[in-house]
């Protein structure tokens, strides 16, 4: 597996909300015979001693790769940090861009459009070769796993059968208001409102519903509030039967592997136990990682070690 190279790309907004939602954070053990080299103090390249701090989404299933990432970092004697559940793309890439924090696991194809909102990658072969360009100066992107938790819409499956909707592209025939729920920054967002207006000719109202597609979302699905909600596809909720994900025949939504974002000085270090955990990390596996913690209630940690555990890395 190879590290791509970096060049230099916009930088992202939020920087100002990092460091209290940061204090929040808890801090995890280490060894101490861990590589000297394994944290940075700043976003430009430059190597110091000290901890790899690693961050989350505030999203479940992100904060459990991440941890993953952690334990498994652990074991091969590295000392880490964690700083899970900041927030979204905008207040996490500023922490990375400015060096407080070192890693985080992301979704390739909502990272380049953040980066390239005009991008034309759609496939995870086109997205993963266009996302070393587009980050920034000082980070690296490594290799994606075959794992994809991707943005969808979902319609109850009531609303699909009685008017006759399985596609984003059905949505320009219904006569009626269309209203979609999701996280807040999903309004502007080049797959969200404007990239159903300028994909399929469908104009919707907007609700900020900011629990990633979580309870809340699907609530308002079934009992009306929003026509359709944005829920990861990863989600084993899905499998319920109370939903149906509409297709996307324009590929709106870009592909969305999982991808290691990293400090760059620290690329080459932290490559082999990454790129070990996404070897094994499918979108099956993580469906199923993802319903130990819906269905079973069980916390991030304790997933995480029964994962490497059963794949022979811890």
């Amino acid at each position: 597996m190879s590290i791509r190279t970096v060049r230099k790309g916009r930088l992202a907004t939020g920087a100002f909300a990092v460091g209290a939602v940061l204090a929040l954070a808890a801090c995890g053990s280490g060894d101490p015979l861990a590589p000297e080299d394994t944290g940075s103090e700043s976003g430009d390249g430059g190597a110091a001693t000290g901890p790899i701090v690693i961050g989350s989404q505030a999203y479940y299933s992100n904060e459990i790769i991440a941890e993953i990432y952690a334990q498994a970092l652990e074991a091969d004697g590295f000392e880490v940090e964690r700083q899970f559940q900041i927030g979204q793309r905008d207040v996490y890439m500023a922490a990375m861009e400015d060096g407080s924090v070192q890693l985080i696991p992301e979704y390739s194809g909502n990272l380049l459009q953040f980066y390239d909102a005009e991008t034309e990658a759609r496939s995870t072969e086109d997205v993963a070769a266009a996302l070393p360009d587009a980050v920034p100066d000082g980070l690296a992107v490594l290799d994606p796993a075959d794992a994809q938790d991707a943005d969808s819409y979902n319609v109850t499956a009531a609303f699909s059968e009685e008017n006759g909707i399985t596609s984003l592209a059905d949505l320009a025939d219904f006569d009626g208001t269309l209203t979609v729920g999701g996280n807040a920054e999903l309004e502007s967002r080049p797959y969200g409102p404007p990239g159903l207006s300028e994909f399929y000719g469908v104009d919707v109202e907007f609700v900020a519903i900011g629990d990633s597609g979580g309870p809340l979302t699907k609530d308002a699905i079934r009992d009306g509030t929003i026509t359709m909600g944005d829920i990861y596809t990863a989600d084993p909720d899905l499998a319920t039967g109370d939903f149906v994900t509409l297709e996307d025949p324009e590929s709106m939504i870009l592909a969305q592997n999982v991808t290691p974002v990293v400090a760059a000085d620290l690329a080459e270090a932290v490559t082999p136990t990454l790129d070990a955990v996404n070897a094994l990390l499918t979108t099956e596996e993580l469906i199923a990682l993802n319903a130990s913690s819906v269905n079973d209630q069980q916390d991030s940690a304790t997933i995480a070690t029964a994962w490497l555990t059963d794949n022979g890395l811890l």
